[in-house]
């Protein structure tokens, strides 16, 4: 079994503090250095509005200061990771506060894009048309498990959400190839692991398929590893997090190879690299979509990173124990 080594993990440890930004450093301390949460919280506060909303370049495909949707699921996405769920702390309250307001929401969801991400850098896909507003439907299911998680369940926020849960999970006559792109499947499949996590998903009396939900799992899934790119869409890892995983049982090979595949492309003295672009906007962004670029190899190289300690793929011994070891020694 391939293993990512000490000398490898050091290399990756120098890039990100001598190239990501606060945030990201301090989800790598974490992660990985037995950091604190209230430093991550810290640095993500950073990025929130009055209105409880996210944006400021949070997506670094987009740097509209206003609050949007997806970048507030990118929010919360970032606390499910340190296990944060206190209501009470400004920056949840303030989430909540924001997805009640109704602002950017329809009865299809929360809106994917706002009209002043054009009047930002920002990648193509952020532009903003009113067809593309409500086109994705995977950050509404994020945003659904959140509020269920958290939310007084007599308020009408947590009602609101579970009627969209139910709408959302009623996917047994959709087709197979529904919203691959868009991050759709995989929000469902948080949504349906939240509602089963909180007893939910029998209650709902909704026309739940798991059978259809597999079968867009595996149309969405990349099976062929010669087809794969390091952030590509379509990656076993973008369904399977840990051994834990509803999905894991059927792709345990599949995601060994992905394991492998990382350890086997990282480049040498540095971390992965981006395989997207700006494409039209590149050039006229050329300036920020340069410093989005390192700003987005931060926040992956943690999701890989994290992706091969859960599965056991970093050698023991490596800093994150020996930095530890080395302070304790120091504190007798």
């Amino acid at each position: 079994m391939l293993k990512l080594g000490v000398k490898d993990f050091n290399e990756i440890r120098k890039w990100m503090y001598r190239n990501a930004r606060h945030l990201e450093l301090t989800l790598w301390q974490y992660e990985f250095e037995n950091g604190r949460k209230d430093a991550v919280l810290g640095a993500l506060s950073f990025y929130q509005n009055e209105d409880g909303g996210f944006g400021n370049a949070l997506e670094p495909d987009s740097w509209n200061p206003d609050s949007t949707p997806y970048t507030t699921a990118i929010a919360i996405g970032i606390l499910k990771v340190i296990g944060f769920t206190d209501v009470w702390h400004p920056i949840i309250s303030g989430i909540l506060r924001f997805l009640d307001s109704g602002v950017y929401f329809s009865e299809y969801g929360w809106d994917w894009s706002i009209p002043t991400n054009d009047d930002y850098p920002h990648a193509p896909w952020w532009n903003f048309t009113p067809n593309s507003a409500a086109a994705e439907s995977g950050h509404t299911a994020e945003l659904c498990s959140f509020i269920l998680d958290v939310c007084e369940k007599d308020s009408a926020l947590y009602k609101k959400a579970l009627t969209l849960a139910k709408k959302l999970i009623e996917i047994q006559d959709m087709p197979e190839d529904y919203d691959h792109n868009g991050g759709g499947v995989q929000g469902i499949c948080i949504l349906v692991e939240t509602l089963q996590s909180l007893n939910l998903l029998d209650k709902l009396d909704a026309k739940f398929s798991r059978e259809t939900l597999n079968k867009m799992v595996a149309n969405s899934m990349v099976t062929d590893s010669s087809k794969w790119h390091n952030d590509g869409l379509g990656l076993p890892s973008e369904y399977i997090t840990t051994p834990g995983s509803m999905y894991y049982s059927g792709y345990q090979n599949l995601v060994q190879q992905e394991l492998d595949f990382l350890i086997k492309t990282r480049p040498q003295q540095g971390v992965w690299n981006i395989t997207w672009s700006w494409f039209e906007n590149t050039e006229k962004y050329a300036n920020e979509w340069a410093v989005a670029k390192n700003w987005w190899k931060g926040f992956h190289t943690i999701i890989k990173m994290r992706y091969l300690k859960n599965f056991n793929r970093l050698e023991t011994g490596g800093y994150c124990e020996s930095i530890y070891v080395r302070l304790r020694y120091r504190q007798r």
